[in-house]
Order: C-alpha cells, then sequence, then structure tokens
C-alpha cells in the first residue's frame, strides 16, 4: 500500500466503488480504496438488487435515472454483466389516498421526461396477472423498474474504478482516522498507514464506527431487513416473458420474479433495529436468524394479494441489516466541522441511488459543487443537534413508513417534541398545532377550542383551512405575531466584516442602521441562500436565513473564510441564542409604538435600531415576510417570554393573534415571494428568479459567483419565475405540477397555495422567458386533472407597496 494518496475510501460496498469510478472518470485518477473484508461485504451482497426511479424528490429522482441509466455503460465498459432485468414494475394504489400520491407523482415525471403512466385494475392485472386487483383503484406503471446481480455490479464499478487508476486493497481493517494541520487525513489500518487529502466514508454498516474515528456523529442506524424466495412456481417459469415488479403498499410488500420463482420482501410495522450499540467488527458474510413472527402479517396479506404464494414453498430466507438515516435517504457530501471529511453514507437504495450518489459526490469533491441540487441528501441537512438517542426512534418511524402514503403536509410523530423555545408551553396553551424543523418544534396554526388539535394529512384542502384563514385575516386588518426563532441568525464583527460580506454576498451591504436582501452564490452563479443583512454598526452585523439550512450555511461560510477577507472577523451562529418576535399588519407600529419610548412614527421599510421594550434591549428591524407593514424584533432568548408579555399586553386589546407557519405561506402568496429550498435553491440562478434585482452590480468587489452571473447577464437564461391564478377546486398547487402551455408541458411549479386574503389558489413556478407575458394562459395539472390558470404579474395585496413600505 502506498504512504499517499490523493482520496481515500474506506468501504467496498457498491456506494464505495461507486464513488472511486466517478472520481477516476471526472479526473482524479489517484484514488484508493480500503475495505476491511471482501468487496460487497456487509449490505451490499445480500440486497435484493431492484432499482426503480419513483422517489418524492425530483432530483433524488433524476439521480435514480442516471443510476439505471449507467448500467449498461458498466457493462460495455468492463465487459462484466451486471446481471441487469428491465422488467418494469407497477405501484398499486388501494385507496383515493395513494391514488391521488401516484398522480401527483406522474405530474413531476412529465416534466423529468421518465415515461410513467398511471393505469387501472385492467391493466394491472393483465400486466401482472399474479395478482389480486379487488379493491385495487390503480396504479403507477414505470418502464424503468427493475432488477440486476447486487454482486456483479458492485464488480463492475470496482473494475471500472480500477481501470482508472484506483488502487483497491482488501483486508484492510481501518483502525485510527486523525485529522492533520494541513487538512489532510492520517489513515491507520492494520496494513500500514497513508496520508490522504481527502478522506470518504463509505462505510455502510460500520459508517458510524468510521466516523467516531473523527470525532463526529452521523445519524445512522442498521435496520433488520427480511425477504423471501421462492420455489419454482409455475405461474412464473411458464410466462413467455418476466414477471415485473409490484410494490404494494397496503401490504408492505415488494415483489419481483428471481429465476423461476418469486422474491418478496417486507417492511413490516414490526420492524426491529439491529445494532444498537455499535456494528460488530466481525460482522460481514453472515445474515441474521430468521425472523418469521415480525413478518407474519405481512405473509399473510401477501397470500391475498398474490395467492400464488400460498401454494409456492420457500427455497430460501435473507435476513440482513441495512442502514438508514432518519428520512431514509442518504447522507452525502463534506461533513460540517471537518476538513476533507466527505460522507457517502446511509444508501440503502444502493441499486437505485448508488450511481448517483457517487456522480455527485464526485462532482463536488472535484468542481466544488455537484451539478444539481442535492439538498434531500447533503449530510448537513439534520445539522448537529441529533444524537443516538433520537436517531434510532425516527429511523425506526422511517422504516415502518417506507411504504405510506406521503402528504405533503404530512407531519410525523417520533421524537417528538425534542427541541423547544421559551414560548412552547404559552403556544400549546393556546391550541398551537406544532410542525416541526430542523428538529425544532414550529406552530403551523391555532386551533380554537373544539376544534382538532392535529391537522389531517391530506393532498387537498385540510382542516387547518379555517384556522389558517383566521390568521391571514388577523395580519391584515390587525396585527399578527408569531416567533422569529426559526430564522437562522449569524453575528459578524470585526473590521473585516464588510469586506468579508462583500464578498461572500452578491447583494450590497447596507450601512448602519439599515438592512439588505441578497442571494449567496456559488462559484458557478447558483443560489445557494438567499439572506437579510442588517448592518447594527460599521463593524458588526446579524445575517438572517432559512433555519433548516443552519449547517449548510455555516458550512459554505467556513469554506471561505473571514480571515481571507483582509482584516480580524468573528463570526457566530447565534440561531438559537437570539430570538423574539415579529409582529405584522395594519396596527403592528401601533402595538411597537405602545412598548417603546422612542419615536417610530420615522422608522422606514429596510430600518434598523436597537430599542428598549420592558426589561430588554432588543434591536428591531422593519421587515416581514407577510408582505405586509411589519417588524421583527430580536432579543437573547432568556429574554424572550418577558418579550412576549409585553409585547402581548400591548397587542392583544388590537386584535393581536398569534399566527403559524400555514398563514405565512399564505401570505407570502400574496406578494409572489419566493421561498428557500422552493424558488430559491441550488437547482436555480438569480436572473431565473428574479433574485438578479437584489445583486448589488456596479460594487467593485470579485464576489463569489460574480462571473457567472454577469455572463447570465449578458445571456439571459431561457426560463423565469413567474405567477399563476389557478382555476383549483378543492387542491392546490405543492410543488413540480407541470405547467401545459399549447398542448405540452413547458414548465413546472415552484410552490403554491391558496392566498386567503384574494381568495384564490396561486401558483409560483417556471415558464420559457418568451412566453412569460401578463394574462398567459395555461393549464397546470393537479392530481391528475388539467386545471386552467393565468400568469399574473401584479401582487393580489397592496400592489403599490403602501402598507409595507409606507
Amino acid at each position: 500500500m502506498k504512504s499517499h494518496t490523493r482520496v481515500c475510501i474506506i468501504g467496498g460496498g457498491v456506494v464505495g466503488c461507486s464513488v472511486a469510478y466517478h472520481l477516476t472518470k471526472l479526473g482524479w485518477s489517484d484514488v484508493t480504496l480500503l475495505e476491511r473484508s471482501e468487496l460487497t461485504s456487509g449490505s451490499t451482497w445480500h440486497a435484493a438488487g431492484g432499482f426503480h426511479t419513483l422517489n418524492g424528490d425530483t432530483n433524488m429522482a433524476a439521480l435514480q435515472g442516471y443510476t439505471i441509466r449507467l448500467y449498461r455503460e458498466l457493462e460495455e465498459l468492463t465487459g462484466m454483466s451486471c446481471g441487469l432485468h428491465h422488467v418494469g414494475g407497477v405501484t398499486l394504489a388501494d385507496t383515493p389516498e395513494r391514488l391521488d400520491m401516484l398522480k401527483a407523482e406522474r405530474a413531476k415525471h412529465r416534466f423529468m421526461g421518465l415515461e410513467t403512466e398511471i393505469i387501472g385494475p385492467d391493466d394491472i392485472a393483465k400486466l401482472a396477472p399474479i395478482t389480486n386487483t379487488d379493491g385495487i383503484l390503480g396504479g403507477l406503471y414505470d418502464p424503468l423498474d427493475g432488477h440486476l446481480d447486487p454482486s456483479g455490479t458492485t464488480y463492475a464499478y470496482a473494475k471500472a474504478a480500477r481501470m482508472g487508476g484506483t488502487e483497491i486493497h482488501l483486508h484492510t481493517k481501518v483502525l485510527q482516522t486523525n485529522a492533520r494541520v494541513d487538512g489532510s487525513w492520517e489513515i491507520v489500518t492494520d496494513k500500514g498507514t497513508i496520508i490522504a487529502e481527502h478522506l470518504v466514508n463509505a462505510a455502510g454498516l460500520w459508517a458510524r464506527e468510521v466516523a467516531a474515528m473523527a470525532g463526529c456523529y452521523l445519524p445512522l442506524h442498521p435496520m433488520e431487513h427480511q425477504y423471501l424466495v421462492t420455489e419454482d412456481t409455475p405461474e412464473i417459469y411458464e410466462r413467455d416473458t418476466e414477471h415485473p415488479h409490484v410494490m404494494d403498499p397496503a401490504g408492505e410488500s415488494y415483489l419481483r420474479q428471481e429465476g423461476r420463482g418469486l422474491c418478496i420482501g417486507f417492511y413490516e410495522k414490526t420492524c426491529r433495529p439491529w445494532a444498537v450499540d455499535g456494528t460488530p467488527w466481525d460482522f460481514g458474510h453472515e445474515l441474521l436468524p430468521d425472523d418469521f413472527d415480525k413478518i407474519e402479517d405481512s405473509i399473510a396479506f401477501a397470500f391475498r394479494r398474490f395467492p400464488v404464494l400460498e401454494r409456492a414453498g420457500v427455497k430460501s430466507v435473507i435476513h440482513g441489516p441495512f442502514t438508514f438515516a432518519p428520512d431514509g435517504n442518504p447522507l452525502v457530501g463534506p461533513v460540517p466541522g471537518l476538513r476533507n471529511y466527505w460522507s457517502a453514507c446511509g444508501v440503502m437504495a444502493g441499486f437505485s441511488q448508488g450511481g448517483g450518489v457517487g456522480l455527485s459526490l464526485a462532482q463536488w469533491m472535484i468542481e466544488g459543487e455537484a451539478e444539481r441540487d442535492v439538498m434531500a441528501m447533503d449530510v448537513a441537512r439534520f445539522g448537529r443537534i441529533l444524537t443516538p438517542a433520537y436517531t434510532l426512534p425516527k429511523v425506526v418511524e422511517n422504516y415502518q413508513t417506507r411504504f405510506s402514503v406521503v402528504y405533503p403536509n404530512e407531519e410525523l410523530p417520533a421524537a417528538r417534541p425534542f427541541r423547544t423555545t421559551p414560548m412552547y408551553d404559552v403556544f400549546d396553551q393556546m391550541g398551537a398545532v406544532w410542525g416541526q424543523q430542523y428538529g425544532l418544534e414550529v406552530p403551523n396554526y391555532f386551533a380554537e377550542p373544539g376544534e382538532p388539535r392535529y391537522e389531517t394529512p391530506s393532498f387537498r384542502r385540510s382542516n387547518a383551512w379555517d384556522a389558517t384563514a383566521r390568521e391571514v385575516r388577523a395580519v391584515r386588518e390587525a396585527v399578527g405575531i408569531n416567533e422569529v426563532q426559526n430564522f437562522g441568525k449569524y453575528d459578524v464583527q470585526g473590521p473585516g466584516a464588510r469586506a468579508w460580506l462583500d464578498r461572500i454576498m452578491a447583494g450590497r451591504i447596507p450601512n448602519p442602521g439599515r438592512l439588505s436582501l441578497t442571494p449567496m452564490l456559488s462559484p458557478k452563479g447558483k443560489i445557494i441562500g438567499d439572506f437579510t443583512v442588517t448592518c447594527l454598526s460599521k463593524t458588526h452585523f446579524q445575517l438572517t436565513g432559512s433555519y433548516g439550512a443552519q449547517d449548510y450555511h455555516m458550512r459554505w461560510f467556513m469554506a471561505n473564510p473571514p480571515d481571507d477577507a483582509g482584516g480580524d472577523v468573528t463570526l457566530d451562529n447565534v440561531s438559537d441564542r437570539r430570538t423574539g418576535f415579529q409582529i405584522a399588519g395594519p396596527r403592528a407600529r401601533e402595538v411597537l409604538q405602545a412598548v417603546v419610548r422612542e419615536d417610530v412614527s420615522d422608522m422606514k421599510f429596510m430600518d434598523a435600531r436597537q430599542l428598549g421594550i420592558g426589561y430588554a434591549t432588543a434591536f428591531v428591524q422593519r421587515v416581514s415576510y407577510t408582505g405586509d407593514l411589519g417588524y421583527e424584533i430580536y432579543v437573547d432568548a432568556m429574554e424572550q417570554r418577558a418579550l412576549w408579555d409585553v409585547l402581548w399586553k400591548a397587542g392583544e386589546p388590537l386584535g393581536m393573534r398569534p399566527f403559524g407557519m400555514r398563514a405565512m405561506m399564505s401570505l407570502r402568496l400574496d406578494k409572489f415571494f419566493g421561498s428557500w429550498m422552493r424558488e430559491f435553491s441550488p437547482d436555480y440562478t438569480p436572473a431565473e428568479t428574479g433574485l438578479d434585482r437584489f445583486i448589488a452590480w456596479k460594487k467593485n468587489v470579485d464576489f463569489i459567483g460574480c462571473a457567472a452571473v454577469e455572463a447570465e447577464r449578458t445571456n439571459a437564461p431561457k426560463r423565469t419565475l413567474a405567477a399563476f391564478i389557478v382555476d383549483a377546486d378543492d387542491a392546490d398547487v405543492v410543488a413540480y405540477e407541470p405547467i401545459w402551455i399549447d398542448g405540452q408541458v413547458q414548465g413546472f411549479c415552484t410552490s403554491g397555495g391558496y392566498s386567503h386574503t384574494a381568495q384564490k389558489s396561486v401558483a409560483l413556478g417556471f415558464v420559457p422567458r418568451d412566453h412569460a407575458v401578463d394574462g398567459l394562459e395555461v393549464e397546470i395539472e393537479i392530481l391528475g386533472h388539467m386545471r386552467p390558470a393565468r400568469l399574473v404579474t401584479e401582487p393580489l395585496f397592496d400592489f403599490e407597496h403602501a402598507r409595507m413600505r409606507g
């Protein structure tokens, strides 16, 4: 084994080998892969080997599509067989809610170019004749579904990686990973020590243990998973063509042909976590003992759905562990807080996602960013707040709901409440119906006495409708109040603070007492943040962004450190230490004036001031995401309850009501305001979304992404973000619904909902720039129905901005 390498990958499963292959494919040939046993040890060798494109996140679905298409390329490159079986597959729906979900997925696939289709029970019976279609309403057919040989595919990746220069060392156990001062890593093994510029943790079942060597925690946990292979079955081996896959969510099962018989696996509710206290180092090619008790109910259901199974003998039982993250998606990318340490873990669907994971990580390492938005699998999406005790119940919940209907408004209950603010008990007593963001409990809306304290999960308008309308009305007619806790907040101070902010932000950095809005860009000009920058003094600033992107943004800040900006700078994430409230509505100024000694009548839009409120010294800025007259008021978190008492005492006589995120999302649609990870994400650019109006084109700074957006300014992008009024029925746009123009899909929605102010259904989405004119008539596909919609350019509320700016 050589003493130095550019990249050291720990783990020889399908993901580790894919990463090695893609790194060499993109030009990094000095790659070393270490495997403690044989390739495919751990989970890879006993995987069922199925692959499919269906995924609720469009970028994950696209990466899964890339993975599937890659297998033919691997076979041609290496001359090895991946054992491909492109047989197609159908996901069954036995309830209207499940069918709604499949229709929503089909709609997404239209603009992605995937050729899925909704089919009826008769078509399902012809396609998959062993299926009992009693009670089945329909299904989603995907011609790309199939299965392969897990070992053959992994060895094909490995051979392709070797052809590109990768060295693979088997039976080499990693004992230590030690960070070096220069950012490189010392990897100590039982065969010697190697120094690597970059370290990739692709250790699968041992990813937790390998991460612990570097002093970090990855939120992962193995779960026991069991599938059965039957004896030869005449209904299968007498067919002229291979039987397609059948996913039966009601029965928590997936089924496919295996040779002359069948393979069926289960995601049972009575599941069991494995290796709670750590994966044994000597575990490898073993299986777990058969456990029919936990899948007894699932088997009984499968006998009814697929009667042929009751007559088929069981040939073999495969019962082994797979590793899951709390939401079931992989953990990929640079680990926050560690230099040159990369995660490629938690890829439980390795043969659907492994190729896409390898490609994205290789692009990230070599080019500094992935080709498409990978937030759904970014290792930073959970932050560093998670503990093993939190991860375990969330992983169990994810396993249990893997085949459940996924609703856009659903709030899953496991491991909650975990993180709460000082206002939790107050809001709870006021009827808060809770959601969560980044582990934090956040009010979605407030139920009145006698109303249920939960929101019904639905693809259509839910029972939160009346409460949301009440809260919107309170904001528009009087004054509303909610927390500013669920903002990410960063304190930046020092002589070099302005210079650093000028370089890292594309927009104007304000003068003392003012604030500005600015995008933060990647070198390729993609949006990686939208921030409010508040100048508290010449050398003191606050940045405000998405609460759920804290680790993502902190990782970026630290990768572009302030000490390069020509002066001392301190950067502090104060998201949970600085909090407060926003008040918004036509009477917001009256409330603020009632609680301060200073005159605030001359406080202009985008002003920021330090004011005494009650016992606290707060800083207040005049801005509101509601699009109304509003103020954000910040204090130390220990002072939040005292601030509440003062504001509520002054505001309640003026009609003040608390409002939650459901109302906030309705209010922002009145002004067509975009939202992080909806309208603004690393998939999009400022010129596409309209954020280019906040770029400081004249500032004499080579800010990050400057060259890319200047080029885009010269050559305008082909698409643009637009707003639509939709002739909706009982369901509004959520995201990714296709936009039809002249009978063709030419755009897609980014978000939408109902404006209770205007009493209209609103959608935001991308359309070709040359079509984006006021009054354009389009159709938007919502749950399988084509709904007429009209492009509008004038906001639905305060179109002259008199309330917001006056």
